[in-house]
């Protein structure tokens, strides 16, 4: 594929089908129809390039074709974590001690004792049981539902559950109801239809990604216990940062002895490299790794990750300063932008999606933003709803209040410029 997003013609022309052309035809068909999906994408305005980053990840950027360094406001970096100086070098000496990989899945030869470290010690800072690792939080959902739920139980999801959750429930063989958005009425209708299934869970985002609202996981709680029913919070966009101690959400609603089961990332405020996991009751951890196809089938993470996620968890373990200077710099963006006249979704939460309802218009903002020296994204169908696109703004604990008044400026003058406020 070319940078521009088309497919080079050689791709379905290589020299062993032209000699054939029964081949040659069927990938011509091929071609047309791949090349008339993407021509339909690029009409309507919801392209999605990608941006070259020359530098480590940060508040402050490169990027190529851009002077000078650039504000990065749209990573999932929420602690500033990922090139923080302490993280980086526990993944170099955890390079040095264990080399690149395992070369294997955890139970043939690839489970170290850093593995088993960084379970114990996000166990811990969870206040859970145990906890099974994952190369992502994606495989995290996809590995659970499977395996905890069969056809005499019954799932409840949040209509805007994460596409991980959706994907992972497909693979179920449970009766599946889903639920309208952080609906509690609608919520305890599911659970009374589901009251002749052996296991009920109910599973929501702690934080929804794109909205950066949070579930209503008290009022979710009480239902549950009403009905007999388990609960299932994939945590995400809130671990390491949400919560007095920055547990997450269930701590921040006081709700952590009543949530069973949490599913989070590596990938975002702890290092932001990669890798996934569950937390949980012993039993249905330990059932996980006999079971867990996306476990059992998948190559351990590599020890640098594990380092470096190892080091932020026993950061946060140690303190919670840095969780603790989220609000103030959270909420200075949001005012500041409520009162230029944007419309920003969600509440308190540092994801604050500004929306702007057309896709071509939120990526044609973002690109005027970069020009400004503020990296954002303009977010549009499927990542979200049809009509309503975005830039989802994310605020970082490295940023400073200079950086995010410099960004508000930049939306003020790109919004004048394209009528969005005046």
């Amino acid at each position: 594929m070319t940078r521009d997003g088309s497919w080079h013609a050689s791709f379905f022309s290589p020299p062993a089908f032209r000699e054939d052309p029964r081949s040659y035809a069927a990938l011509a068909e091929a071609r047309s129809i791949l090349e008339n999906e993407l021509d339909g994408i690029r009409v309507a305005g919801t392209w999605k390039g990608e941006r070259i980053i020359t530098s480590k990840q940060g508040p402050q950027i490169n990027v190529d074709g851009s002077r000078g360094t650039i504000l990065n406001f749209c990573a999932n970096n929420y602690l500033g974590l990922s090139s923080h100086p302490e993280v980086v070098q526990a993944g170099i000496d955890a390079l040095k001690t264990y080399g690149a990989g395992l070369s294997s899945v955890r139970f043939i030869c690839g489970t170290q004792d850093l593995h088993k470290n960084l379970e114990q010690k996000l166990a811990q800072f969870h206040e859970r049981e145990d906890c099974i690792l994952y190369a992502s939080c994606f495989d995290a959902n996809a590995g659970l539902f499977e395996v905890l739920l069969g056809p005499d139980d019954a799932v409840l999801s949040d209509e805007l559950n994460h596409a991980s959750i959706i994907d992972g429930i497909r693979l179920c063989r449970a009766k599946r109801l889903r639920y309208k958005h952080m609906d509690l009425s609608d919520l305890e209708t599911k659970l009374k239809e589901s009251q002749s299934s052996r296991v009920r869970l109910v599973v929501t985002d702690g934080v929804f990604s794109m909205d950066g609202d949070v579930a209503p996981l008290q009022g979710i709680c009480d239902l549950a216990e009403q009905y007999g029913a388990l609960v299932f919070i994939d945590e995400c966009h809130a671990t390491g940062f949400l919560g007095q101690r920055g547990r997450g959400t269930d701590e921040l609603l006081g709700v952590m002895n009543r949530v069973h089961i949490v599913n989070s990332t590596l990938g975002k405020a702890l290092g932001g490299a990669a890798g996934g996991y569950t937390v949980g009751p012993k039993p249905l951890i330990d059932l996980l790794r006999q079971r867990s196809r996306p476990y059992l089938f998948s190559n351990s993470l590599p020890p640098p990750v594990v380092g470096c996620a190892t080091r932020a968890v026993e950061l946060l373990l140690e303190s919670n300063e840095i969780a603790q200077t989220m609000t103030a710099k959270t909420m200075r963006f949001r005012n500041k932008m409520t009162q230029a006249g944007f419309t920003i979704s969600g509440s308190a939460h540092p994801i604050c999606p500004v929306m702007l309802g057309d896709a071509r218009l939120a990526s044609v903002m973002a690109d005027d933003m970069l020009k400004l020296g503020i990296y954002v994204i303009g977010f549009s169908y499927p990542v979200v709803p049809k009509g309503k696109a975005r830039i989802r703004v994310q605020i970082s604990a490295a940023h400073t209040d200079e950086d995010i008044d410099r960004c508000v400026d930049a939306f003020i003058q790109t919004g004048r410029k394209h009528g969005v406020v005046s």
